[in-house]
């Protein structure tokens, strides 16, 4: 997957697939690169994020753009969408969980660790990571932060795979993790945020690296100046 993606994106940056082509069909491309469809499919759904393509209904993926945006998109929501949530809700959602926690949660929690240290398939590590955060969300107590970490379940896994094969960022999650989760064992509401903090800052730093992306907060002030001289 990583391999399809960086070539595509490659050949569009340097413009071997100028603005308005359309690129070979899945087929073809699992062919050329000797993948499964679901493969290509998925490298093809990292390009689109980066707002290099556009996927046409029964006509194909054709390329927009031949720079990623700052501010990718995952299914219906943006980067920068989720990390406003993220903020609101997982940061708080860690603190209560150190204090609100069961045995139940932790096993679970554990485990997890445990087999995303162990995996080697990325969709299948990204499906971890996607019930590692539902579980810490649901540990808080409140069943509310659980429902909101559900519904943005997709698009966090679409991030988190861009981010693996873009940032090689799944080393650097494990250790966030595992840190996360002493945290909350321990008790420690504060250490617990922090490290949830922490975490999603890693998070933005990664997408910063990749396109460019910039926080709500910087797009903000940077409206403002331009506005105000």
């Amino acid at each position: 997957m990583e391999a399809v993606l960086a070539h595509l994106r490659g050949a569009i940056e340097r413009g071997e697939y100028a603005i308005g082509d359309k690129l070979p069909a899945e087929a073809s491309l699992s062919k050329e690169f000797e993948v499964s469809r679901s493969v290509v499919r998925e490298a093809l759904r990292g390009l689109q994020a980066l707002g290099l393509t556009v996927s046409r209904t029964g006509k194909g993926t054709f390329v927009v753009s031949n720079e990623p945006v700052d501010n990718p998109t995952f299914g219906p929501y943006s980067a920068r969408d989720l990390l406003e949530v993220r903020r609101h809700v997982e940061v708080p959602a860690a603190g209560y969980a150190a204090r609100r926690h069961t045995s139940d949660h932790l096993d679970v929690l554990t485990e997890l660790l445990e087999r995303m240290d162990r995996e080697t398939d990325n969709t299948a590590w990204v499906a971890l990571d996607s019930l590692f955060h539902i579980t810490i969300a649901q540990a808080s107590g409140n069943p509310v932060f659980g429902k909101v970490i559900e519904e943005i379940r997709d698009a966090l896994a679409r991030q988190s795979a861009l981010l693996n094969q873009l940032g090689d960022r799944r080393p650097a999650s494990n250790h966030e993790h595992r840190v996360l989760v002493e945290a909350i064992s321990s008790g420690d509401e504060n250490a617990a945020t922090e490290a949830m903090t922490e975490h999603l800052a890693h998070v933005e730093s990664a997408l910063t690296n990749i396109v460019g992306f910039r926080n709500a907060a910087d797009a903000a002030e940077k409206n403002g100046d331009s506005e105000n001289p």
